[in-house]
């Protein structure tokens, strides 16, 4: 089994860190678990090497030559990564290490820091990523069971989120009630919607709001 084709999803630490003895110190440490790990001097080596698709995080020293941990952390936002970081100081910062953390970093360590507070943060930022992932994959695979449906079906489920009966749909969409029923059974099986509750849960993750309606059929 080649490292190629057993990192391609596993789980993968970044360091970025212009001392290369930390470098070197943390690729050794975060190894010795089994952990893929790859370092980079500067923040624009890490840029421009491919990210992973599996979970990952990312070690960053708040000083580094020529550029602050902090604006690197801000800029990786901004382009929309949202990579867990654990931030490093040397200089025991510890106003550094307030602002990294309001600005979302997920810890903070001054060094000389404990190996094992340094496997701990890792292992919580990538089980951070691994859940935002997850999470990802059930939205985008919830969002394929939607584009699945039919216009018609569509129009069915936005009435029984409404809350409306069958008969009441059926007056709405001037259907008789016996096709009404056969749209909401298509509905609720191509939506893996096992009852009102979990499609009604589905609809909130996928962000659709029932229309409103006049009174008038109720």
């Amino acid at each position: 089994m080649t490292t190629e084709t057993a990192g391609a999803d596993g789980p993968v630490v970044y360091v970025v860190d212009d001392d290369k003895g930390i470098r070197q110190a943390l690729d050794m440490l975060l190894r010795s678990v089994g952990l893929r790990v790859e370092t980079f001097e500067s923040p624009d080596e890490f840029l421009r090497s491919p990210s992973s698709t599996g979970p990952s995080c990312l070690i960053l020293d708040v000083r580094l030559r020529g550029k602050s941990g902090m604006a690197f952390h801000q800029e990786i936002a901004n382009r929309g990564m949202r990579i867990p970081v654990v931030f490093m100081t040397g200089h025991g910062d510890i106003e550094m290490g307030v602002k990294a953390m309001k600005a979302g970093a997920l810890d903070f360590l001054a060094k000389p820091f404990k190996d094992q507070d340094m496997l701990d943060a890792v292992a919580q930022a990538l089980a951070r990523d691994s859940e935002r992932l997850a999470a990802e994959a059930a939205l985008a695979g919830l969002r394929a069971l939607y584009e699945s449906l039919s216009p018609r079906e569509k129009e069915v489920m936005a009435f029984v989120l409404s809350g409306l009966l069958n008969k009441q749909i059926a007056a709405e969409m001037n259907l008789s009630e016996i096709t009404v029923k056969v749209h909401r059974g298509q509905m609720m099986r191509k939506m893996k919607a096992r009852s009102m509750p979990d499609l009604v849960r589905k609809a909130e993750s996928l962000g659709i709001q029932p229309p409103l309606h006049d009174g008038g059929h109720h």
